[in-house]
């Protein structure tokens, strides 16, 4: 069956970095493309950038360009989002998921990262 295993959030201040990552499994992640989203307390999920397959096409949410940078490793089943210049605002539970700024009905259960002075 299809699953996502999200890692790599943690506490940080305004201004640092963090990566992220997620394994796939349970389907040829060589030929889908993928997509990290967030939902932030109170609100609901929204996607955050997407990569496809080969990793030539990317797209970015306005909140995620020129901060965020997601890319893809084929051979180890896993897509990373790298968050430079956090924000406040960037405080959620991230997720990834298959497709390309769209989803499957499967969540992993998500990575908290919290951005906090």
């Amino acid at each position: 069956q299809v699953q996502f295993v999200e890692s790599g959030g943690g506490l940080v201040q305004p201004g640092e970095s963090l990566r992220l990552s997620c394994a796939a499994s349970g389907f040829t992640f060589s030929s889908y493309a993928m997509s990290w989203y967030r939902q932030a307390p109170g609100k609901e999920r929204e996607s955050v950038a997407a990569i496809s397959s080969t990793g030539s096409i990317i797209g970015y949410k306005n909140s995620a360009k020129g901060r965020f940078t997601i890319s893809r490793d084929n051979a180890k089943n896993t897509v990373y989002l790298q968050m430079n210049s956090l924000k406040l605002e960037d405080t959620a539970v991230y997720y990834c998921n298959r497709g390309y700024f769209s989803y499957l009905g499967v969540w992993g259960q998500g990575t908290v990262v919290t951005v906090s002075s």
